[in-house]
C-alpha cells in the first residue's frame, strides 16, 4: 500500500513535470544551484590561476628588473631628457654679462675673457653639452665638469666635491655651475684643470673673447 502511494507521483513527475509543481519547483532549483556552484568553481579556479601567474610574473621582475636598477634607470632618463628641452646656447657677449655678474671677472686672477675662452672651447656655449667617456664617467654642462670627481651621476662611490647631481650642471641660470667652476679653481691647478683651457687659452692673448660686450 506504500508502496502505490508513493509510486504514483513519481510516475507522474517524470512523465509529466508541468502537472506537479510542488516537485519540479525543487528540482529546478537544484539543478540552477549545481550550475552556479559549477560556475564559481570555475571562476574561483581562473583566479588562482591568474594569481598564481601574476606571482610568477612579479618574481620575474624582481629578478630582472631590481625595483632600485628601474628606478635609476628612469631618474637617469630623465636628466638627458628634461634639461636637453631646456637647453641654451649663449652668445659670446650674453655669456660674459652673465659670468660677470657672478663674480668671476678676476676670479683667483684669471680674466672675464679666460672664462669666456674656456666656456667656448669646452662645449660652443651649450648649457646641455654633456660628453660620455670610455669609462662612463661624464662632462657636463657649459664648462663640461666631470663626473669623475665633482659631480653625481648615479655612479657609486664617487667623491662628489660640488654636492651636486651632474643634470644640475645642465641649467641653463648656471649657478651651480658657477658655484661648482669657482671650487674646481681653488684647486692648485687652477684653470689648468680643464684641457680645453690649457690648449686654447692659456698664454694667449684673450682681449677678443670680450671685445665689444657692453657690461
Amino acid at each position: 500500500m506504500v508502496s502505490a502511494l508513493w509510486g504514483a507521483p513519481l510516475i507522474r513527475v517524470c512523465s509529466s513535470p508541468v502537472s506537479s509543481p510542488s516537485v519540479s519547483g525543487p528540482l529546478r532549483l537544484v539543478s540552477r544551484l549545481s550550475s552556479q556552484s559549477s560556475a564559481l568553481s570555475q571562476s574561483g579556479g581562473g583566479a588562482t590561476s591568474a594569481a598564481s601567474t601574476e606571482a610568477r610574473s612579479r618574481a620575474l621582475r624582481r629578478r630582472w628588473c631590481p625595483a632600485g636598477t628601474m628606478l635609476l634607470a628612469l631618474v637617469s632618463l630623465l636628466s638627458c631628457l628634461l634639461p636637453s628641452s631646456e637647453a641654451k646656447v649663449y652668445s659670446r657677449c650674453e655669456l660674459a654679462r652673465v659670468l660677470q655678474d657672478f663674480g668671476l671677472d678676476g676670479y683667483r686672477g684669471y680674466s672675464l675673457a679666460d672664462w669666456i675662452c674656456l666656456a667656448y672651447f669646452a662645449s660652443g656655449f651649450n648649457t646641455a653639452a654633456v660628453d660620455h667617456e670610455a669609462d662612463g664617467s661624464t662632462n657636463n654642462g657649459i664648462f663640461q665638469i666631470s663626473s669623475r670627481r665633482w659631480c653625481r651621476n648615479f655612479t657609486p662611490n664617487v667623491p662628489n666635491m660640488c654636492r651636486l647631481y651632474c643634470s644640475d650642471l645642465l641649467n641653463p641660470n648656471l649657478k651651480d655651475t658657477v658655484i661648482c667652476a669657482m671650487k674646481i679653481t681653488q684647486e692648485p691647478q687652477g684653470l689648468g684643470y680643464w684641457e680645453a683651457w690649457r690648449h686654447h687659452c692659456q698664454g694667449k692673448d684673450l682681449t677678443d673673447w670680450v671685445d665689444g660686450c657692453d657690461f
